[in-house]
């Protein structure tokens, strides 16, 4: 089973906008919060994910002010004045937080629509394609990654964050293609930082997820908003 076959049930599905999102950038919403957290997403993209996040907040607050307002109503507390004070005031913060939520979803739709634009008008075949291999590397040193040279050999590799070494050929294929610079400001015996450049930050966004057929319903959120007809891949 490749990897993006995982069982979807391990899908963030936290509003009706996810297979939108999913559809314009070609990855699922978890690779994005990852690919944000690493510092890959160009500003639209980060903007887009960071939006996201709220949303997720906001319909965390929803959910469990409804579930609140159902333990209310189930029977378990006396039927009294007090609790009809609770359920009320347990309406507003519902109200109130449908409110944000909904905020929050338009604030969404406002970073997606524009990238779903450029999506559609996107000359077909602009990017290069990247192999696996190169895809992985990337990812690994947008991380953060420094050259080093050592003192006795000579020998030159690529250090990661996480401590994976990374050729010198490799990171000379991927300067020359454009997609890694380094800071020469730096002694390569004390680490020249190894960043991506954009056309290498795009690259890596634009490896888009291999499609699949009758892939089974990603799971939603107890709580969550009613699920829409999904167009899961």
């Amino acid at each position: 089973m490749p990897p993006d076959a995982a069982p979807a049930s391990r899908r963030r599905a936290v509003s009706p906008l996810d297979d939108r999102i999913e559809a314009a950038t070609g990855h699922d919403v978890d690779t994005l919060w990852a690919f944000r957290d690493r510092g890959v997403l160009d500003e639209p993209h980060t903007r887009l994910v960071d939006l996201h996040r709220e949303l997720a907040q906001a319909e965390t607050g929803v959910t469990f002010h409804r579930t609140l307002l159902h333990r209310l109503a189930s029977g378990e507390f006396p039927v009294d004045a007090a609790l009809f004070t609770r359920i009320d005031r347990t309406v507003d913060q519902l109200q109130q937080a449908a409110a944000q939520r909904d905020a929050a979803a338009r604030r969404v739709l406002a970073a997606l629509e524009p990238i779903e634009a450029a999506a559609r008008t996107q000359p077909v075949g602009r990017a290069t394609p990247i192999s696996a291999a190169d895809h992985a590397v990337l990812l690994t040193i947008a991380g953060g990654a420094k050259l080093y040279e050592h003192l006795l050999t000579g020998r030159m590799s690529v250090v990661t964050a996480s401590g994976t070494r990374i050729p010198y050929a490799a990171l000379q294929r991927l300067e020359s293609a454009g997609l890694l610079c380094r800071d020469t400001s730096h002694p390569v015996h004390a680490g020249q930082p190894v960043t991506l450049t954009e056309i290498g930050r795009a690259a890596l966004v634009a490896t888009r997820r291999p499609k699949t057929t009758q892939a089974p319903k990603a799971a939603t959120r107890p709580g969550a908003w009613p699920a829409t007809p999904a167009h899961r891949r």
